[in-house]
């Protein structure tokens, strides 16, 4: 029986809410379920306070980026270095959307390079879930505070922008993709998240791509997360690396400050 990655275990320990539990069998566990499309009204989940000043604190140093990564330490088993991408990236996510949908094109190809909050990222962890092609890309970005918030606040609206549209791959398969809102804890200054299904072939064999994506600014710093695989992918990972991931960043700004 396949279990659930041990992630979900050593996430709890680590966190200081029980919104994870322990491991379960895959027989426990509770299935996703997508949420409907916000309305437009809503718009962005808004920050508590206003974006920072850019000059108000100084980016974060290239030691410092990597310490706030998450890694296979804090996921452990079967979660590993990344060993080479995924055949899923190539295969399904490099894709055509309808030219009259230029805000699914924007998504698709944000997925595929991995920079939806732009380039480049100050740095990034990328970890092999040992399941289903499984991958789970973190990143600590250095991109300015308000333009990280227009871009949470642009991810918001393809639920209702995007919805179902069909998009054809590089090798000319079409694929049919659904995007759903998808929430996450309420860490950080704002965020937004999102669920990526692509339903068609790979290789001539039916296949079920889903992508889970989170992107959160805490303060003048940022982080995003894209966690997919063919099989099963479990939302308690993304939301644990999420929660996770906002504090230690914060924690590292913190410390930052006070070496000033």
């Amino acid at each position: 029986m396949t279990r659930l990655p041990a992630a979900r275990t050593l996430l709890a320990g680590a966190l200081t809410t029980s919104a994870l539990l322990t491991v379960g069998a895959c027989s426990g566990m509770q299935s996703w379920t997508a949420p409907r499309a916000a309305p437009a009204s809503r718009g962005a989940t808004a920050p508590v306070t206003a974006p920072p000043s850019a000059t108000a604190s100084p980016a974060l140093t290239e030691a410092q980026a990597r310490s706030a990564l998450i890694t296979e330490v804090d996921l452990g088993e079967p979660w590993a270095p990344m060993q080479g991408t995924a055949t899923w990236r190539d295969g399904l996510l490099k894709a055509k959307a309808p030219d009259d949908r230029p805000d699914c094109q924007r998504l698709l190809e944000g997925l595929y390079t991995d920079e939806l909050l732009g380039a480049p990222a100050r740095a990034v962890v990328g970890l092999d879930g040992g399941y289903a092609q499984t991958q789970l890309r973190y990143q600590v970005t250095a991109q300015r505070p308000a333009d990280v918030d227009r871009t949470l606040a642009w991810l918001k609206t393809l639920p209702e922008k995007c919805g179902t549209f069909t998009a054809v791959t590089a090798g000319g398969a079409t694929q049919e993709v659904e995007v759903f809102e998808a929430e996450l804890p309420e860490v950080g200054d704002a965020r937004q998240g999102l669920r990526v299904v692509l339903t068609g072939e790979q290789a001539d064999e039916p296949s079920v791509l889903t992508v889970d994506v989170a992107a959160v600014r805490v303060g003048v710093d940022a982080l995003t997360l894209t966690n997919g695989g063919l099989g099963e992918v479990y939302n308690e990972i993304t939301t644990g690396v999420t929660e996770l991931g906002a504090q230690r960043l914060a924690e590292v700004r913190k410390q930052a400050r006070a070496e000033v």
